[in-house]
């Protein structure tokens, strides 16, 4: 039976694209343009194991732990594998997760910490992984459902055993077990549960493992250090050759309650029919686009597609309840609660995205939100598993609220909804220091120690999100407050050096000031977050009308715009104070950090629309490859993704809650988007090549269509949007 799955998968993917030589045939099932080793190298933190759309579960190997290179448990280079953990996080900056990790191994004892293997021995595709380990003579397969990790494994030596890890995860704290309560119920299965501290704090992690053969015999080890956390060696007595299938379901709420996700999603031990499953799961996802385009364009695209759907994660059982931000027990009225919301950068273009592919989801999300308000006094901000991180600024769930709201969307309160958002945006809380704000007209750097300038940009277009949402819904006096609030970025504008720049309490600019050093709140301190002056001049999503007029209009905007992509510091970049997260740089442009992904649109706001088409394909072509180290910087949970899908289209949105989208120029021949609504939205570029990559004209639906934005509803009424592409500028 593992034979046959094997060279089942072996046909599929040599027939599809061998990973990094033969090129995807023609007329492939979209399936087989995924390559989830994307990112797995250098700075994309994406993880290559079998999860499902929007699941909770995210059964991946693990080459490393701990520090910053492995935040999603695995690095490409590596060869050698540590154990297989069930949950990981997408693209992320901040090493968590890899929970209820095993190791098969059979004959060498010393291969539960870990098998070497040959990369040419290890694939994978969209709901499933393999790798043939050899230090542990053995073969494992995964695939999954929404809740459950689904091994076959085949041992290759006598004594097939399998090494237990309760303790370990990827997270940067050892001791992260800080209460446990596992069991063992039969022969036949394990389960437990634990309370988790790393990056996320106080995660109720709850398992269920389930086997086909019983257990010989359990030998428990000793915890490292004294630390909590279970550690066993179960022996299954198996011969070379044999199998053994074991099963892992999740929960957030109890070992019952992953006993229940099981036995409603994976009653049955048949393999093939759960890999089926799954492919046709991701095939319904990745079909709402047909493209037409090069192999590597293609590859890249549906990449990217797939890893916009590995999140947000719905964190419920399958009766709805899960644990809240406070760690109780709640429960959902329609079954969903979703997480992993890296709110600072998915609000930029994978929120809207959704709005587009899954409507249906949107008032799930929102609703998700409100109840993290009910439960926490304010909107989320950077939550995983539940829980507040507050790792980034911003609370950047208003916009992504609003632009529901501004989009039409219902099945949520959108009284209680705004209410939500003014409370957030007036109540003071972590870093979120509202008196102030109001107080100066922004956030002082000697009263906010660091990120004031880049807090209080993020928070200026949060107030026009409010703003608006207020408006749509007839409420003139809360739309009028956060409308003057929203042009608090004038504040920070220093009319001399032409920079966003900080002040301090009496109106005092900063001094000294250098454009060109870069701020992280974690390691440097500074005004702005993961980024510098150069990037966050440009943080005025909301108005650029009015950033352009600060800079005396179109041609001194442009002018200086252009600067940025050329800038070089003369001090020299090594010399410069620098994180990780500066990453896919164009002179200053930063491609790999989330602030800077509306920039190149700003262009053709300006009406030089023309550089916007050459830096399109700049970003394209340099820092989206199908290849492991393909992406210039983390995955942020499908927001990197999401830009390309978006600049593959032809149109992006520079302010998400305005309900349009700044034309650009779209890099593929054709793309069909398959709406949930049965009407398709198509985009045509006629006579692409590397040569014509600028716009000469857009028609929508046969007619000239000269506004520099395509609203939502147009997208969504279906239709046909083409642009007739020239080499001429």
């Amino acid at each position: 039976m593992l034979k046959f799955a094997r060279e089942t998968v072996v046909f599929i993917i040599l027939l599809c694209m061998d990973a990094y030589g033969m090129q995807p045939a023609a007329n492939s099932d979209v399936l087989c343009y995924v390559d989830p080793f994307i990112g797995t190298t250098g700075t994309g933190h994406t993880y290559p194991g079998a999860a499902m759309p929007f699941g909770l579960v995210q059964a991946s190997p693990e080459t490393g732990k701990n520090t910053w290179q492995y935040c999603s448990g695995y690095d490409y280079k590596d060869k050698k594998i540590l154990s297989f953990g069930q949950t990981h996080m997408n693209g992320t900056g901040c090493p968590d997760f890899g929970d209820v990790a095993i190791m098969p191994y059979a004959a060498n004892d010393d291969a539960k910490n870990g098998s070497s293997f040959d990369k040419k021995n290890e694939r994978a595709e969209a709901g499933y992984y393999f790798v043939k380990l050899d230090d542990a003579n053995a073969e494992v397969e995964i695939t999954a459902t929404e809740r459950v990790a689904f091994y076959r494994i085949r041992y290759n030596a006598d004594g097939g055993k399998i090494y237990l890890d309760l303790q370990s995860g990827i997270c940067s704290n050892p001791n992260r077990v800080k209460s446990e309560k596992v069991s063992i119920p039969d022969a036949y299965s394990i389960c437990g549960q634990q309370r988790i501290s790393g990056f996320t704090k106080m995660r109720n992690v709850c398992f269920y493992m389930a086997f086909d053969k019983p257990v010989k015999n359990v030998e428990k080890l000793p915890a490292k250090n004294g630390w909590l956390g279970e550690r066993m060696i179960l022996d299954f007595g198996l011969k070379k050759g044999e199998e053994l299938l074991l099963k892992v379901a999740i929960s957030t709420v109890s070992p019952e309650g992953a006993k229940n996700n099981m036995l409603a999603e994976l009653p049955h031990w048949e393999f093939e029919k759960t890999l089926s499953q799954a492919r046709q799961k991701w095939s319904k996802i990745l079909s709402k686009f047909e493209i037409d385009a090069d192999p590597n364009t293609k590859k890249a695209f549906y990449t990217s597609v797939y890893h916009l759907f590995l999140q947000p994660n719905n964190l419920s059982d399958v009766d709805g309840k899960y644990d809240d931000v406070n760690g109780k027990t709640a429960k959902s009225a329609d079954g969903n609660y979703f997480s992993s919301w890296s709110l600072w950068d998915t609000y930029r273009a994978a929120h809207p995205l959704y709005t587009i592919l899954v409507p249906s989801l949107v008032p799930s999300f929102v609703n998700t939100m409100l109840a993290h308000h009910d439960a926490k006094g304010y909107l989320p901000v950077n939550v995983y598993w539940g829980k507040e991180t507050h790792c980034m600024i911003g609370n950047h769930a208003i916009s992504v609220i609003s632009e529901a709201i501004i989009k039409g969307f219902d099945g949520f309160d959108r009284k209680k909804a705004l209410d939500a958002m003014v409370k957030s945006s007036t109540v003071p809380h972590f870093k979120s220091e509202w008196n102030e704000y109001l107080k100066y007209g922004y956030l002082p750097f000697d009263i906010r120690k660091t990120e004031s300038v880049s807090s209080t940009l993020e928070a200026v277009y949060n107030d026009s999100c409010v703003a608006r949402a207020a408006k749509k819904l007839g409420d003139d006096n809360i739309a009028g407050e956060f409308e003057r609030r929203s042009q608090f970025y004038k504040n920070l504008f220093d009319p001399e050096t032409k920079f966003m720049r900080g002040r301090d309490s009496k109106g005092n600019w900063r001094k000294p000031f250098n454009p060109f050093d870069f701020s992280h709140d974690g390691t440097i301190g500074g005004d702005y977050t993961e980024g510098s002056a150069w990037q966050y001049t440009w943080h005025v999503q909301q108005d650029v009308p009015g950033l352009i007029s600060l800079f005396g209009g179109n041609d001194a905007f442009c002018e200086r715009l252009n600067m940025l992509f050329t800038a070089i510091d003369s001090r020299g970049f090594d010399n410069v104070k620098k994180s990780s997260d500066i990453t896919g740089l164009i002179g200053q442009y930063v491609h790999g950090n989330e602030p800077s992904h509306h920039i190149v649109y700003m262009f053709a706001l300006a009406d030089k629309p023309s550089r916007t088409h050459e830096l399109v394909r700049e970003v394209c072509d340099k820092f989206y490859l199908p290849a492991p180290d393909g992406l210039c910087g983390n995955d942020d949970c499908g927001q990197m993704s999401a830009w390309y899908i978006f600049a593959c289209m032809g149109f992006y949105p520079v302010d998400p809650c305005s309900a349009e989208y700044v034309i650009g120029a779209p890099q593929a021949d054709r793309i069909v988007v398959n709406l949930e609504n049965g009407k398709k939205f198509t985009i045509k570029a006629k006579n692409l090549s590397r040569e014509n990559k600028y716009v000469k004209s857009v028609t929508l639906n046969g007619k000239p269509h000269t506004s520099k934005t395509i609203s939502h509803a147009d997208i969504m009424e279906g239709g046909t949007l083409e642009f007739d592409m020239t080499a001429d500028k």
